[in-house]
């Protein structure tokens, strides 16, 4: 009833004009007239009434999309919720914007949260973007939230993931017709500055130590979820080494290292990451705020992919490698990776 009154209410004004310029036309004698001065005063009144129809329009259709991005906006955020700056010892700080212009939905997404096996984060990148891939966003990280909590090793979450994904494209695509995949980066950060990780043909991410860029590419990933389903064995994780107090973890979407430029030049993601931690010491928003602001001048702010950054900074005073945290079987090397040190 509302959007009734409403659509009633911006008809009325148009309404009115057109009735007085219908009016004009028929009942003014003036209108009837041939000479040149008539003409023109009746091309006035409807240059009028024409005029005032399109203002009208068009201050119309842009409430109109001011609301639908107020609403596009709160959905996003209460998907893609802004991560604590703190979680569990760690300093967190995280950003991303959609390639489609004025659009406020993207297809990537990130998510870190705490839990008793410890911090545990994923990065992900919807084939596609904008509102045709915030379904598969949704299904992704509503299902993230849950078994990152409820499951005890990282595979496990993994295949959880890889069921609400295959769920979600049955229902949206009841033909089996879907197109659409995942690439996806699991990543878990142990009491003692472990790290594990599984990769769904995702970027690998770089590790910050000091003033050293090291990107961490154990071996080669799965592929991503959607495409072919996952190995019917277990899902070992792999082994990335330390993160240790003070070191940063950097995770990206492909948005990032194959953004270009207006010479078609790929962006140098590790000479930036290099010169972001050169005046020590940094912090995970100064890292993002340097990275982000090098992507938005090399684009000229108009990316041509959805770009997503998440930076996690071990804020820890001491780091415990205590015998509760010796690798186990579900830690071992996945196949084709390299082996743990």
């Amino acid at each position: 009833m509302i959007r009734i009154r409403g659509r009633v209410r911006s008809l009325g004004l148009p309404t009115v004009w057109g009735a007085a310029a219908v009016t004009y036309k028929l009942a003014c004698p003036l209108a009837q007239e041939t000479h040149l001065e008539a003409r023109l005063v009746t091309s006035a009144v409807f240059f009028a009434v024409g005029t005032g129809l399109i203002l009208h329009v068009r201050h119309s259709l842009t409430r109109e999309l001011r609301q639908v991005r107020r609403v596009a906006g709160a959905a996003q955020d209460a998907l893609l919720r802004p991560p604590p700056s703190h979680v569990d010892g760690l300093e967190v700080a995280a950003a991303q914007w959609p390639a489609e212009q004025g659009a406020a939905i993207g297809g990537d997404l990130y998510q870190v949260v705490a839990t008793e096996y410890g911090v545990r984060a994923v990065m992900g990148d919807v084939r596609g973007h904008g509102t045709d891939a915030f379904g598969t966003v949704a299904a992704v990280l509503g299902c993230f939230r849950e078994a990152a909590h409820d499951e005890k090793d990282l595979g496990a979450v993994l295949r959880r993931l890889e069921r609400a994904l295959d769920r979600h494209l049955r229902q949206e695509h009841p033909a089996g017709d879907a197109e659409e995949f995942v690439t996806l980066l699991l990543v878990e950060i142990r009491a003692d500055g472990e790290l594990l990780a599984l990769n769904c043909g995702h970027p690998w991410p770089y590790r910050l130590s000091g003033t050293e860029v090291e990107q961490l590419a154990p071996g080669d990933p799965y592929p991503p979820l959607g495409l072919f389903p996952l190995p019917g064995t277990d899902l070992p994780s792999v082994g990335l080494g330390y993160l240790e107090s003070g070191d940063a973890l950097f995770l990206h979407t492909d948005g990032a290292q194959d953004a270009r430029d207006a010479r078609g030049r790929f962006f140098p993601l590790p000479t930036v990451l290099e010169s972001a931690v050169r005046d020590e010491p940094y912090s995970s928003r100064t890292v993002l705020g340097r990275v982000s602001t090098a992507l938005r001048n090399h684009t000229r702010g108009e990316p041509q992919d959805d770009i997503a950054l998440l930076v996690l900074t071990n804020g820890r005073r001491t780091t415990l490698r205590g015998a509760g945290n010796c690798a186990t079987s579900h830690d071992a090397p996945a196949p084709g990776s390299a082996p743990r040190r």
